[in-house]
């Protein structure tokens, strides 16, 4: 017979043996069969289940669900008291509430807190063993800006009804400037337990600032030639440069920050001139996500600066220049940028 196989004694006991240890699989693959409708019969000899396993599971959906079933019911944990003042201490206070001069916690204040509140002489690393059983962890916190534009809302769905309405011969990008440092901007990689990888810095940093666009109809980065200072002279040259470089388009739609030579007397002066091509438009204030170039500026530090071997911001500048002119690079743009929009793409 084809396919026909002979299995020792021990081998079907070691089959078994490892496919009854996966527990949760093995009641999921009978609940599945339950719920096709399967008889008893059938399930006990597709899943090798016995019948009183059957009724098991059919009984353990019927009273607490899935959970139920695979054994992922919240168990009580017996927590010490020490642990869940310590806890409320790092949710709701900061040493400074406690007379100690210091921004954040760490484990040896935290133990020496308790024995001065408590009486509880417990080390760090019990503190730091408990805190990991809570499920916290030790890791840099996420900044995020504190004001935020009361006319928010009203900018976003200005910018989504220009897209949604955009004519066929106007184009619309979003600005902005990123700075590129000759000094590597460090970030992590990998290296041998014990030994830490060297970054080698130039000593003295030479620094450039570049203005870019992305091009919302082809998700394209525009990159103008690098600039000494981020000032009005950089945004108004890459003004001009968009105005030469997109001339299949009567209008030139661009988004940009609320940065103040953005909107200075040079700026005013050139937008009187070419304002029947060139239209300057403000996302909120205080939201730089509401930008998709901030993405690309992501993705550029990531795969060019940070940790990079570069000797002369020359160099550095030629890499920047010709990740920037590759096809690849534009792949994740057209993917994701309209995300922020998603309402008008």
């Amino acid at each position: 017979m084809e396919g026909y196989l002979r299995l020792s004694e021990q081998e079907r006991k070691a089959c078994l043996a490892t496919y009854r240890a996966a527990r949760a699989a093995r009641r999921a693959l009978v609940l599945l069969l339950l719920a096709d409708g399967r008889s008893y019969r059938d399930i006990g000899m597709m899943a090798l289940a016995s019948p009183s396993l059957v009724r098991a599971v059919k009984r353990d959906y019927a009273e607490g669900g899935l959970d139920r079933v695979l054994g992922r019911e919240s168990r009580q944990v017996t927590v010490a008291y020490w642990l869940i003042i310590v806890v409320r201490w790092l949710l709701q206070h900061t040493p400074r509430d406690f007379g100690f001069f210091r921004s954040r916690w760490w484990c040896g204040l935290l133990a020496m807190l308790l024995w001065e509140q408590q009486g509880l002489r417990l080390s760090p690393e019990t503190i730091r063993r408990g805190l990991r059983r809570m499920d916290f962890v030790w890791r840099r916190p996420r900044p995020v800006v504190g004001p935020r534009d009361p006319e928010h809302a009203v900018k976003v769905r200005r910018i989504q009804r220009l897209l949604a309405t955009l004519p066929a011969d106007e184009t619309v990008v979003f600005q902005d400037e990123v700075d590129v440092h000759l000094n590597p901007k460090i970030g992590s990689c990998w290296m041998p337990r014990g030994q830490q990888a060297e970054v080698t810095t130039p000593g003295n940093n030479e620094k450039r600032h570049l203005a870019g666009s992305l091009h919302w109809r082809t998700g394209r980065l525009l990159l103008s030639a690098p600039g000494r200072h981020r000032n009005a002279d950089l945004f108004v040259a890459h003004l001009e440069d968009l105005r030469c470089r997109l001339r299949a388009y009567r209008v030139i739609h661009v988004i940009c920050d609320n940065a103040r030579f953005h909107d200075c007397r040079v700026v005013r002066e050139y937008i009187a001139r070419h304002g029947d091509r060139l239209v300057l438009h403000n996302i909120p204030k205080y939201a730089p996500e509401t930008n998709p170039i901030e993405r690309v500026w992501w993705h550029l530090h990531e795969t060019i600066t940070r940790n990079h071997r570069c000797r002369s911001i020359d160099e550095l500048l030629n890499e920047v220049y010709t990740w920037a002119g590759t096809q690849e690079t534009f792949y994740f743009q057209t993917a994701s940028f309209r995300d922020t929009y998603a309402l008008a793409a």
